[in-house]
């Protein structure tokens, strides 16, 4: 249970009525931070936990898969805290090169300019002020969901010290020989005028068109097919299998390219497939990735044929057309010289788009700057095989080595102007000089800077460690690095995780950027469904915040968090937990008014009742239970368990069994309102992490101390008694049993029924009063006439219902009911008896009526039941 380590006094004010969050939230947090709660010490001899947050675009605001991340880092950070650790959870946001650039941009074209009109510092200055004015709305919703964040040390990855953080690396990666500059195959995208990576080109199915178009003369004709006419315009070759007998002849030789004065080579290369279509392949090298990989090969020309606008540039009738205007135009061509011998459209195909703009890709040759990944993508495998990275949950690790195994080296140049720039400068003469943040940058005359920017990632991928001051040897560093855990979506493993594991364990001596990667599902809608704002399910959490209060969306958020799986959420579910805050207050309002106290030692526990040490051995389960999920990262059935403690074994059943003690008053009602009190403390703890804002106003009236951020974590004590939840068990199945019983018959929650308690020889004897209190049951009377008798848990509980209903009208809608469930019966035994239908019928539709006759099997055992405890007619 709880150390107190704050001296309790009595509590400090009377609770309002009912909790209303928007009166409580904002003034709590702006507390904490003033107080310094969240401010880590880099001196303090605590053990440091430290978490880094997947800093947020400088363009976002918080949305539900925020909310749910942060809601996790702070439960554990909060956590620790707790625990005694120096907790750090830094802060910051990306500066999102794409992406801001493009609001920037888009922001002149309102004023019928383009950033070629301001020029490059003027249009970089232009994004600063941007950012100043517009960018950062994340952080202050932040705070609105609770985040127990060090806004101390908020970092930016433009600021000065990620700046040079940046530089440093790019110049030990260069002079290392693991940055290089080469002519390559990259994915181009014409509207925003860069290239980007592999992970930020989302595929969807296009409706194109597959044409099949015969080149050569004469005898010397193949046929090849093609989704992208316009490419052949830069063909260099045309290449077949080896082995493929149909064109051994012609390899070699020489083939008239249609629309062009050029004649290709037939190759022979392995990389075709002899089974798909005719077994040719046009080749073009400028404009694909496996054609340059052929054309490397064998040595081919490799010619360009469109700009990076997607405009035709070749001479001839297409130049100057858009892509898909010379697609139609040389298909179109191709026909009136009757080289086209199949068509098929609409031909469904995997299209890839610019995830920030949508507009399709295009591959295209050019010069760019690249990280050369082999060792280090393998040093980033190698700290999860021997176990210095835990991923969790562990199922995940193979896409992880899937990724990291496998991967290609790294494109890192972009053509914006927003980002960091490459550090390198080009001289007259041909000259190459990497500039380090400490060397000075050539300034003579003929030496320019390159014009490109790096990807975003690449200093992203700093961030657990360029945040805490490396390349300096700082305070924070030496104390906070490496970082504990990393709780970022399963959808990014390849932007953000594997880009931090090379640069950690390369900058950092092979001491890998954190000790685990939790990772987790994304938030979907109720129905499972993926949000998009073309779906119409998009959900703004802040006015969910509004509605129902913050401790409500956190607490929903957490409890749908299973490892690695999506989260659907729905408000009805928000609802539900605003209702969880509220039993929590209205249960703390009632514990208050009947003297729960935290004040003293705990008494001995040979004065306590059955009752209070049955819930004080649930309590120190659920304290083993709550630390044992959050090992083991798993918030829904932390949230759960505490959930079902709170509400169903502390409030339904604890505060209720205690009202007849209460309500008696003496050293009995002492006794339980201390555990109570004790109870409460304890619990308030527990759910803190999750929903600290109720938590933290309830904990400080009950026991006057500073705030539960800085409380203690609760211990489990050890402290068990089988026998006593043993005893309350019994206690909770005969209520519960006869609860049932009279709902099933009708009777009112509130309507009294006399009975008789047979409870001799049972621990029940003891809780009489309290059963009768919970159940409505008066004494028998003298007149008493047991027309049902229910045995339940050892004890007999007799009831008299004859003045209560009409038992010939219950007989007889029960009668039905029983008729209409034995027919049920009837009709899924002979389905299932049929060997035909069996043979035919789908494993969903047989599962289906097994489920039907299942269910009319416990109805009919239930009615029966019922049937059988109504008096005679």
């Amino acid at each position: 249970m709880t150390e107190n380590t704050q001296t309790p006094s009595a509590p400090t004010s009377e609770l309002p009525t009912q909790y209303a969050p928007a009166e409580v939230e904002g003034k709590l947090y702006e507390r904490w931070v003033e107080r310094g709660y969240f401010t880590a010490d880099p001196a303090s001899e605590k053990p440091a936990y430290t978490i880094v947050i997947p800093p947020p675009n400088v363009t976002g605001s918080l949305h539900l898969g925020h909310a749910f991340q942060h809601t996790l880092m702070d439960a554990l950070t909060r956590r620790k805290r707790m625990q005694g650790y120096e907790s750090l959870w830094l802060p910051g946001m990306d500066h999102a090169g794409i992406a801001t650039q493009n609001k920037v941009e888009q922001q002149l074209a309102e004023e019928g300019k383009s950033r070629h009109d301001l020029g490059r510092e003027e249009f970089v200055e232009r994004v600063w002020q941007w950012k100043e004015e517009y960018g950062g709305k994340i952080l202050g919703q932040m705070r609105r969901l609770g985040d127990g964040v060090d806004w101390s040390r908020e970092r930016f990855t433009m600021d000065e010290g990620l700046s040079k953080a940046v530089q440093t690396i790019f110049k030990k990666l260069f002079d290392d020989g693991l940055i290089y500059r080469a002519e390559r195959i990259i994915n181009w995208c014409p509207r925003c005028l860069t290239a980007i990576s592999d992970i930020e080109v989302e595929y969807q199915e296009d409706a194109g068109e597959l044409v099949s178009i015969t080149y050569g003369e004469g005898e010397d004709t193949l046929v090849v097919a093609t989704t992208r006419a316009e490419t052949m315009l830069g063909d260099t070759a045309i290449a077949v299998h080896p082995d493929d007998e149909r064109y051994r002849h012609l390899v070699g030789k020489l083939i008239k390219l249609p629309l062009t004065d050029r004649s290709i080579p037939v190759v022979a290369d392995t990389h075709v497939d002899p089974e798909f279509g005719t077994g040719c392949v046009k080749v073009t090298p400028a404009h694909d990735p496996n054609d340059f990989a052929i054309g490397q090969r064998h040595g081919l020309p490799n010619m360009t044929v469109m700009d990076e606008h997607g405009v035709i540039t070749v001479h001839g009738p297409f130049l100057g057309l858009d892509r898909f205007e010379a697609r139609s135009a040389i298909v179109g061509a191709l026909r009136e010289q009757g080289r086209i011998v199949a068509e098929k459209r609409p031909y469904l195909h995997s299209v890839g788009h610019c995830s920030r703009c949508r507009t399709t890709v295009e591959p295209r040759l050019s010069l760019q700057w690249w990280v050369k990944v082999d060792t280090l993508a393998k040093a980033a495998g190698d700290a999860v095989r021997d176990g210095r990275v835990a991923i969790h949950p562990q199922e995940m690790e193979k896409r992880y080595f899937d990724w990291v195994d496998n991967l290609n080296d790294w494109c890192i140049s972009r053509q914006l102007w927003w980002g960091h720039r490459i550090p390198v400068w080009y001289g007259p003469d041909g000259e190459v000089l990497c500039v380090g943040p400490d060397d000075e940058a050539p300034t003579g005359e003929g030496w320019t800077q390159d014009t490109d920017v790096l990807d975003t990632w690449f200093s992203s991928g700093l961030w657990p460690f360029s945040t805490l001051g490396w390349p300096e040897k700082t305070p924070d560093l030496e104390k906070f690095y490496s970082t504990d855990v990393l709780v970022t979506g399963h959808d990014i493993i390849f932007f953000w995780v594997a880009r931090m594991m090379m640069f950690g364990l390369y900058a950092m001596d092979g001491e890998p950027p954190f000790k685990t990667i939790a990772l987790t599902g994304l938030v979907r809608d109720e129905r499972g469904k993926k949000m998009s704002k073309s779906f119409g399910n998009v959900v703004d959490p802040l006015d969910w915040m509004d509605k129902y209060g913050s401790d409500a969306v956190r607490f929903t958020l957490a409890k749908g968090a299973n490892p690695g799986t999506d989260v659907p959420i729905g408000e009805d579910w928000v609802q539900a937990s605003r209702n969880f805050a509220n039993k929590i207050w209205n249960a703390t309002r009632f514990a208050l008014m009947n003297g729960a106290t935290i004040e003293g030692e705990l008494p001995p526990v040979e004065k306590m009742s059955a009752t209070d040490r049955w819930i004080l051995s649930r309590l120190n389960k659920t304290v083993a239970q709550v630390d044992a999920y959050y090992e083991d990262f798993q918030f829904s059935k932390l949230s759960e368990a505490l959930y079902h403690f709170a509400w169903d074994e502390v409030f339904d059943w604890y505060v209720e069994l205690s009202k007849t003690t209460f309500f008696a008053g003496g050293e009995g009602a002492e006794v339980s309102g201390r555990v109570l009190g004790e109870v409460l403390d304890t619990t308030l703890r527990l759910l803190h992490p999750v929903v600290p804002f109720v938590t933290e106003t309830l904990w400080t009236t009950l026991t006057g101390g500073e705030s539960l951020v800085v409380a203690a974590w609760p211990k489990d004590s050890g402290f068990r008694d089988e026998a006593a939840e043993t005893e309350i068990e019994n206690l909770q199945a005969v209520v519960t049993e006869v609860r049932r019983f009279r709902a099933d018959q009708g009777l009112q929650p509130g309507q009294k029924v006399p009975a008789r308690l047979d409870l001799a020889g049972t621990a029940l004897a003891a809780h009489e009063a309290a059963i009768r209190q919970l159940l409505r049951l008066q004494p028998e009377g003298e007149e008493f006439h047991a027309t049902a008798t229910l045995p339940v848990a050892g004890a007999t509980v007799a009831l008299d219902l004859s003045g209560t209903i009409d038992v010939a009208a219950e007989r007889k809608r029960l009668s039905k009911d029983l008729a209409a469930a034995e027919k049920e019966k009837q009709q899924a035994v002979a389905k299932l008896g049929n060997e035909a239908f069996l043979a035919k019928a789908p494993d969903n539709v047989v599962d289906k009526i097994k489920g039907r006759l299942a269910k009319a099997e416990t109805d009919i055992a239930r009615i029966q039941a019922q049937l059988d405890a109504l008096p005679a007619a």
